[in-house]
């Protein structure tokens, strides 16, 4: 599989002394740190792309996170030409032979079975469609190839005065709209799974799977921790991990700003997971086992107190990436193996799926127990939100398919006590300043 790297930038010139060739700093061009840089699964690095992300960051006109973003869904193509065998220089008189026309029908597909949410697949179709004009303007495609055909677009807007003015724009035949689905959508677009579906995944994954992909699902499903926060985990997080004094049988495990070791979170939201105990010991076993000190034992020094490295000594993800190439490969493993055994909601299922299935289940049992205001703010605070609007999209979500949801009797038994910790909380008066 290609994998995304994100080096450290330093520029050079060609300096010609007679017949000798020596590059030297260029010191009239700052270095960048976390320049993101493709490679294919064999190692060769994919030259055009690279020059892309290279020439977008130089000037400086452009955030490094926006030139890294549009990596990273450039990276998803190539993970796709490699999987499909597609030339990405392929443009035939055929148009539906077209390499950009068939990867456009693999977004709009992922984007109807909800494995991405509308605005995702309209930026990767717009990135994807950003970088072939970079690579017809330098010449890396034969500009007589049927790429596509741009159209004018007429929008109309008013100004600040209220006159109604228009503005041309040109669109490529190729994108793909920003449309969005019907019904209450959760946070990036997110389908919580049925009870029975999470029990057969986690029974196949414990027997088919490795044991760090085995504990990063269970981890999803039963923290609702994101894999970018999963994989910085370490194993001092877990032996300092408190015990709830209101839930017997939770430890709360600090992340984002203020915990020792740091665990990073989205948006640097601080905040405690929900650990159960069960969990917490498979976690500590697993920790001080052969298998993980065998892998300890090839890591930087930098990465050894991760809870999770490959097999290798790296981690899962880099901390400029935030996924994981290697749970992605072992993800499309899983899901392809699960599918063959007749598992047929695994088609639809991606790892952050796991999270929604926590938020619906913490929610459901949070409004059995307490207010609205104090399950809004509980579940907030223990899924990471930034902005209690997200939470909220789980309240209209559980309304709106009562009839569908069950929830499993173990996952209450393990939040008993959630009832006390609500009331004593005094989360309403957080909430209501919220609102």
């Amino acid at each position: 599989m290609p994998t995304l790297e994100f080096i450290d930038y330093v520029p050079h010139r060609a300096v010609v002394n007679g017949d000798t060739v020596s590059w030297v700093r260029d010191k009239a061009i700052k270095p960048i740190n976390g320049l993101p840089q493709l490679f294919w699964s064999d190692g060769t690095p994919w030259r055009e792309a690279n020059l892309w992300a290279r020439e977008r960051a130089t000037p400086r006109e452009i955030k490094l996170k926006t030139v890294q973003d549009a990596m990273r869904h450039l990276h998803k193509y190539a993970a796709w030409l490699e999987e499909t065998e597609q030339d990405w220089k392929h443009f035939p008189l055929e148009k539906a032979k077209r390499v950009l026309v068939r990867w456009r029908g693999e977004l709009i597909a992922q984007r109807g079975d909800g494995r991405l949410s509308p605005s995702t697949a309209r930026e990767r179709m717009a990135s994807t469609i950003r970088f072939y004009r970079f690579a017809w303007v330098a010449g890396f495609i034969d500009k007589r190839s049927p790429i596509w055909q741009d159209k004018q677009v007429v929008l109309r807007y008013f100004d600040t005065v209220g006159l109604e003015r228009t503005m041309g724009r040109i669109n490529a035949d190729v994108s793909i709209p920003n449309v969005a689905r019907h019904g209450t959508i959760l946070e990036d677009g997110l389908t919580p799974l049925s009870d029975k579906h999470k029990i057969e995944l986690l029974t196949f994954a414990r027997d088919n799977c490795s044991p760090e992909i085995n504990l990063m699902l269970a981890l999803g499903f039963w923290t609702g921790a994101r894999i970018g926060t999963i994989t910085d985990l370490k194993v001092a997080n877990l032996v300092g991990a408190r015990q709830d004094p209101m839930m017997p049988g939770i430890y709360l495990v600090r992340c984002g700003p203020g915990s020792q070791p740091y665990v990073r979170t989205k948006f640097d939201v601080k905040g405690e997971l929900l650990l159960p105990a069960e969990l917490r010991e498979d976690l500590l076993f697993y920790g001080f086992d052969q298998r993980r000190k065998k892998r300890q034992a090839q890591a930087a020094p930098e990465h050894r107190d991760l809870l999770f490295l490959t097999r290798f000594g790296a981690p899962y993800a880099e901390r400029e990436a935030y996924t994981s190439p290697s749970i992605n490969q072992e993800m499309r493993s899983l899901r392809k193996a699960a599918l063959a055994t007749g598992l047929h909601f695994m088609e639809r299922f991606q790892f952050h799926d796991t999270r929604a299935t926590f938020g619906t289940w913490l929610m459901t049992l949070c409004l059995n127990e307490g207010s609205v205001n104090a399950a809004l703010e509980f579940v907030r605070l223990a899924m990471f939100h930034k902005e209690v609007s997200t939470t909220l999209r789980y309240i209209k979500f559980i309304e709106e398919n009562k009839n569908k949801a069950k929830y499993s009797d173990a996952f209450s038994r393990v939040f008993i006590g959630l009832r006390g910790r609500l009331n004593t909380q005094g989360v309403t008066q957080k909430v209501t300043a919220h609102a």
